[in-house]
């Protein structure tokens, strides 16, 4: 017989039981933001708080709970963690083959104004590294760049701040996209059009970011100068961000938006120049900043990721993904599928304007049970397509077969502690997802009624805030926002995109991002002034994806991906 899910075991209270139910959350916050653990310990003690209110709170037999435990692990490392591995692999290969150095040379070589420098390195050159690498690699190289140019470190270290907004939803290859997608129970169609969503979201903000780096950096007058190029940063962007997202998917959207606003910014440049070249006060007198590789050394150290760009897209051709998917592997957890039911006040509403608090003719009247399958997808994996790109890499970069072995181990061990990490919050979050604690929470928060999608971004915020993670905080509020968003009629894509659109500006107010920036800029010491510098625009982003999210969930769901 399957096990019953139940929402209220705390004296039948939903309050009481919601209260219990973020216990485990509690003990992230907790650890990371006043006892300042490692985040690995901190992800290893909710899950063993999760696993301990799941017996003996929820009733959950002990041996789902463990197996829920083991699925959510697995699926952590495949395929969020191959990922991960694939992308800072490829990275690794370009660095010890000294063509990422090439490639940040190029880039500050294309202009002497300090304006456009910090167009082209910290919003798009962030950008792309965000899409390469993530994890914090985007302020440190991107803050440290302009920091060698002759940028004060304070201000290097805040632009990159505000400028790596835009793309964390999409980095490392969609890390974050796909882990959200997992928890919320998405196959590939859902995940694509939980790409679709981030997409119709987030290019709205990636609009705004270059003009509000400039008003930052220089002031209303001087950005004017500058517009011609702003316009075309930012459009250019913005553009490529939401058709890659829309039409390609969750993997691609930083690179080939940053790729295509660096060249945009490059062929502008050819036709138009600023009125005055603007340098700083401490600045010499402006001479160029050349670089000294010729157009072969420089298209050279760019192969690498037009050969990510290429075999990810061959990768989501219909005809070629229908074939690598034929040696996709579809595993039941044994004594886990169908194992667990669903009890029908869990169910989904009807979503839209138009839903009903009246339960559907068509609902089920009883438990339904919950499927639980581990699939592995071993050649169609988007980490697959990567780890492909970057042996070919490794190829044009001239590392042998040695090298590249070695580097890999390196890359693996570096990993180490993100590695457990990955899977046990993952594993937390199936273990909430299982024993329905985390269908209590989404209950409880349905008493925010049609004003949650105000809300829903906050939670993404506050995630990231704690977690410094985008991944993390799709992973422990996903279950949540899906939950809340079927209870009140909502579309969960809508949510959950709000989660990921929501805690991207809690990135830049992030300890981990600070201390990532102070480091990279010199400023070791300096995280209280950055944060204070930085919380005011974390906040008046935020209230706009609130707002936007809002809008589309009330007036403007003919966006939301039916």
């Amino acid at each position: 017989m399957p096990w019953i899910q139940v929402y209220a075991p705390i004296r039948g209270s939903i309050g009481l039981s919601a209260a219990v139910a973020a216990v485990p959350l509690a003990v992230v916050f907790v650890c990371l933001a006043i006892l300042r653990m490692k985040a690995f310990k901190a992800v290893i003690l909710a899950l063993a708080s999760a696993f301990v209110l799941s017996v003996f709170a929820w009733g959950m037999p002990p041996r789902l709970a463990g197996l829920a435990t083991l699925q959510g692990a697995a699926f952590g490392l495949f395929p969020v963690y191959f990922i991960v591995l694939a992308t800072l692999f490829l990275y690794n290969i370009t660095v010890k083959g000294g063509q990422f150095e090439v490639i940040r040379a190029s880039l500050a070589g294309v202009t002497a104004d300090r304006r456009l420098q910090a167009l082209i390195i910290a919003f798009c050159f962030g950008a792309f590294i965000e899409g390469a690498a993530g994890f914090g690699t985007p302020v440190a190289i991107a803050g440290a760049t302009l920091t060698g140019l002759g940028f004060r470190p304070f201000y290097a270290a805040g632009i990159c701040l505000v400028a790596n907004t835009a793309p964390v939803a999409f980095g490392a290859i969609g890390t974050a996209i796909v882990a959200l997608g997992g928890v919320m129970g998405l196959n590939d169609a859902g995940l694509m059009k939980l790409s679709v969503m981030v997409g119709h979201q987030l290019p709205f903000v990636s609009l705004i970011i270059p003009s509000y780096i400039m008003l930052l950096m220089v002031g209303f007058r001087r950005s004017v100068e500058v517009l011609p190029a702003i316009a075309v940063c930012s459009g250019t962007f913005a553009c490529c961000q939401w058709a890659t997202a829309c039409f390609l998917g969750p993997y691609l959207p930083d690179i080939l938006a940053s790729l295509a606003s660096i060249a945009a910014l490059v062929l502008l440049l050819r036709v138009w120049t600023p009125r005055t070249i603007f340098r700083f006060g401490h600045d010499p007198a402006p001479d160029g900043e050349a670089h000294g590789y010729t157009a072969a050394q420089v298209t050279r150290a760019w192969t690498p990721y037009f050969a990510l760009t290429f075999v990810v897209l061959l990768w989501g051709l219909p005809p070629v993904k229908a074939a690598l998917g034929r040696s996709t592997l579809t595993i039941p957890v044994s004594g886990l599928d169908n194992a667990i039911a669903q009890m029908p006040s869990a169910l989904p509403r009807p979503a839209g304007r138009a839903a009903q608090s009246a339960p559907s003719p068509n609902a089920p009247t009883g438990p339904v049970l919950l499927p639980a399958r581990f699939r592995l997808d071993y050649l169609a994996s988007g980490g697959s397509a990567v780890f492909i790109a970057a042996l070919f890499s490794a190829i044009v970069c001239g590392l042998g077969a040695g090298d590249t072995l070695r580097l890999l181990g390196r890359t693996v061990w570096d990993l180490r502690f993100p590695t457990v990490t990955i899977a046990s919050v993952l594993a937390l979050a199936y273990v909430m997802n299982a024993s329905g604690m985390t269908v209590c929470l989404g209950i409880w928060c349905t008493r925010a009624g049609r004003a949650f999608p105000l809300i829903s971004p906050v939670l993404g915020w506050l995630g990231v805030f704690l977690t410094g993670s985008d991944t993390s905080s799709n992973v422990l509020f996903g279950g949540l926002q899906k939950a809340a968003a079927e209870q009140l009629g909502i579309n969960p894509l809508l949510t959950g995109a709000a989660n990921a659109s929501g805690g991207v500006m809690g990135k830049m107010i992030s300890p981990q991002s600070l201390a990532v920036a102070c480091a990279a800029t010199g400023m070791v010491g300096d995280e209280g002034s950055l944060l204070r510098f930085t919380l005011k625009h974390s906040l008046v982003l935020l209230a706009l994806v609130c707002v936007l999210t809002y809008l589309q969930a009330s007036y403007l769901d003919w966006m939301i991906p039916s």
